[in-house]
Parts: structure tokens; sequence; C-alpha cells
């Protein structure tokens, strides 16, 4: 099986801005919560979000973390 990264958005307080706080590489969307959550609990977050970093679009950049390797794969 091929592990898939995950970027992983979090806040402190209900009203607070999502910012990154890291990634995490998982087979699948509940492994990667898991893993996030377990990999980030040094803060008492009030919510977090992981997101495929295959699923991010690039608005401005075609190079960098986000932009798509060539064939597709980020």
């Amino acid at each position: 099986m091929i592990e898939i990264t995950y970027d992983v958005f979090a806040r402190k307080n209900r009203g607070d801005q999502l910012f990154h706080v890291g990634y995490v590489d998982a087979l699948d969307d509940a492994t990667a919560k898991v893993h996030a959550w377990t990999t980030y609990s040094e803060e008492s977050w009030f919510e977090m979000c992981v997101v495929r970093r295959s699923q991010i679009i690039p608005v401005n950049r075609d190079d960098g973390p986000f932009a798509k390797a060539q064939g597709g794969a980020a």
C-alpha cells in the first residue's frame, strides 16, 4: 500500500483561524486523523483537520510543497 501525505491544520480556540501545524503520512483518512491527533497532541486544540496534500490547489505558485509533481502525484 502507498502512504498518502496529509497536511494538518488546527485552531486553539473557537473563532481562531486554522493554521498549518505540520503533516503526517498515512494509508487512509481514518489513520491520518489518528496520526495527526497523536503527533500534535502537545497542544490543547479546539479543532484539528487533515487534508490530503494532493487535494490542495495552489493559486499563485507552481513550485513548493503543494505543487503537483510530474504525472499528477503530489
